[in-house]
């Protein structure tokens, strides 16, 4: 039961218990600046869907946040009492009251009551959601929000290349998909070679934005309309050493990328593949607890023209299941501050899956909720990508 909401003029911190002397200080008279013409201020938050919302402050329009109306911002989080916080922007100065909340109001860590400065850059935390306080120029502004939707529609052209989900024959593939509010350069996919040889892929470029996503779809392009001259596409070292002649790192704005490409021969089950400075891809097999790590040791590709690529190969089951992944993945941070490496987020993979008990339709998708309900408020990192294939 939430409690009754006390004025947010009159809230202040619990009384002392009478134990030791409080001496306070008489409070300093401040001169709050005018406000800079043509600068104004937002606080900044992600939605349910990840994307970041700017929500203009106004001077002394106050603005009440709560996981109900009558708040102007409403956030549908447990956290979150009815009426949580109140915000009132006087000059270029932005106060924060709590409204005895269940949970707190917090600024920059530290617990708020009333008329607490929210300083410019300052993180406000009411339940999960976190809010920015951004003071800027509006001409800049808007040359941000400009590249934000080139950003936007940079992911929305890499999304309209990713391959359908294959959902019949001996191979089933499916994957998920999600790309950071600063787009990375994943790029992943898969085809037949011929009727017998299945290629599987996935590459990460370095660095983010509108160049790194290019980049990707550069990449991506090249493995799937097989445009590297004079390569045996069914070569995994081939392949590798081709896109690191084709894409130097000094003919591409210093930009390098990691790749694990794998050939599955269909009739024999046999893969041969290929990393370079990629994390391994790994198969989950059924009955064995420990995931079997395919991988080789090169160097990133375009990082130095002229190397040598080597290739392996491994023996698949039926009953397999592979999982191809950017480093996106893992390399997050958790609600408690900790930093992921990738041995935690192992154990998520190869465990049983069924829609109808965890709500995604896809593993891959499964395995994305899991790691969003664990990372820190907004948008993750870096991209998410996951491929699952199922040898049936």
């Amino acid at each position: 039961m939430i409690p009754p909401e006390p004025d947010s003029t009159r809230f202040a911190p619990p009384e002392d218990d009478g134990e030791r002397t409080m001496i306070r200080a008489p409070r300093s008279r401040i001169t709050v600046a005018a406000p800079r013409e043509g600068w104004v201020h937002y606080l900044v938050y992600t939605d349910e869907s990840g994307a970041v919302q700017r929500h203009r402050l106004r001077p002394n329009e106050p603005v009440r946040i709560g996981r109900r109306a009558p708040a102007e911002l409403v956030f549908k989080d447990g956290e979150v009492s009815g009426l949580h916080c109140e915000l009132m922007l006087r000059a270029d100065e932005l106060l924060v009251s709590d409204r005895g909340s269940t949970n707190g109001t917090f600024v920059d860590g530290k617990r708020v009551y009333a008329h607490e400065p929210v300083p410019h850059g300052g993180v406000l935390q009411v339940g999960k959601q976190i809010l920015k306080h951004e003071f800027r120029d509006e001409h800049e502004l808007a040359q941000s929000q400009e590249l934000d939707r080139d950003l936007a529609r940079a992911s929305h052209y890499v999304q309209s290349l990713l391959p359908q989900p294959l959902t019949r024959g001996p191979v089933q593939v499916q994957w998920h998909y999600q790309p950071s509010a600063r787009v990375g350069g994943d790029a992943f996919g898969y085809h037949h070679l011929d009727e017998h040889h299945l290629v599987l892929y996935l590459a990460d470029v370095s660095g983010h934005g509108v160049g790194a996503a290019m980049h990707g779809v550069a990449v991506f392009n090249a493995l799937r309309q097989q445009s590297l001259v004079g390569v045996d596409f069914a070569d995994p070292s081939q392949v590798l050493s081709k896109l690191n002649d084709q894409f130097p790192m000094d003919s591409h704005g210093g930009m390098f990328f990691t790749i694990w490409y794998g050939v599955l021969d269909l009739r024999t089950l046999v893969i041969d593949f290929a990393a370079a400075g990629q994390h391994p891809a790994y198969v989950s097999r059924p009955g064995q607890p420990a995931l079997l790590p395919l991988v080789t040791r090169n160097l990133v590709i375009g990082a130095m023209p002229g190397m040598p690529f080597t290739a392996s190969r491994a023996q698949l089951l039926r009953g397999d299941r592979l999982y191809l992944f950017s480093d996106g993945v893992f390399e997050i941070v958790t609600r408690d501050g900790r930093t992921w490496q990738i041995d935690d987020f192992l154990p998520m993979m190869g465990q049983p899956h069924d829609p109808a008990i965890h709500g995604a339709a896809t593993e891959a998708e499964h395995l994305y909720r899991m790691v969003r309900g664990l990372a820190r408020p907004g948008p993750l990192d870096d991209d998410f990508s996951m491929v699952v294939a199922q040898i049936v």
